[in-house]
């Protein structure tokens, strides 16, 4: 897996400007720095499926450095308008959460992703931070292929990842869940991604006598 990292592991690593909710980006996490924040994400409880809703404050840390410290795993801050938002990581399946799983191939990416917890949610923010990861990810010439393993539970990330173009291929029994392995392609997420783009113009666009309700 080519690396994303960053001199310092500090610096923004890739942008993208959404044509409805601005710009968006991600940089390295910083797990001295962004531990607390990341604490009150993964353990409010519609954090569920991110499986650390019992962690302390020097867990969440901890987890962090050691993925900031691994060969085949990292982890990025996103942020939407400049305010982080969003927690993203990737890693190579053949190493890391489906090894001996299934069969890895040349270019095989795996992803996971996490949206802060708010009450006040803005509509299509989710698919916008999926977007910008997969974008993220496919920037990289040597990703063919991204992978990944939702909880069969979890049928608001299954729409997602439809979405922007993943299918699912089989179940695998993992040892904290039973998980849909799915798989997308680059040529899959262009074409969900130019779909997505070509509906949301059309939604914008006035109707001659009246106007889109949003």
């Amino acid at each position: 897996m080519s690396s994303a990292r960053t001199n310092g592991g500090a610096g923004i690593v890739h942008v993208r400007t959404d044509p409805r909710l601005g710009d968006f980006a991600l940089r390295p996490v910083d797990p001295a720095n962004d531990a607390e924040l990341l604490h009150r994400w993964v353990t409010h409880p519609k954090s569920a499926f991110w499986l650390m809703q019992e962690a302390s404050l020097t867990d969440v840390e901890r987890e962090f450095m050691s993925i900031a410290a691994a060969e085949h795993h990292d982890a990025f801050l996103g942020l939407h308008e400049g305010e982080p938002r969003f927690l993203a990581e990737r890693y190579d399946p053949a190493h890391v959460e489906l090894k001996g799983l299934y069969e890895a191939e040349p270019g095989d990416v795996g992803m996971h992703f996490l949206c802060a917890p708010t009450d006040t949610p803005v509509h299509g923010f989710t698919l916008a931070v999926i977007t910008t990861v997969m974008d993220m990810l496919f920037a990289d010439p040597h990703t063919r292929r991204v992978v990944v393993e939702p909880d069969v539970r979890n049928t608001a990330v299954h729409a997602l990842n439809e979405a922007v173009g993943f299918r699912i291929e089989r179940t695998v029994a993992k040892p904290e869940k039973d998980a849909y392995l799915s798989t997308c392609t680059r040529e899959q997420f262009e074409t969900a991604r130019d779909a997505s783009q070509t509906r949301a113009a059309s939604e914008a666009t006035e109707t001659p006598g009246g106007t889109k309700s949003r």
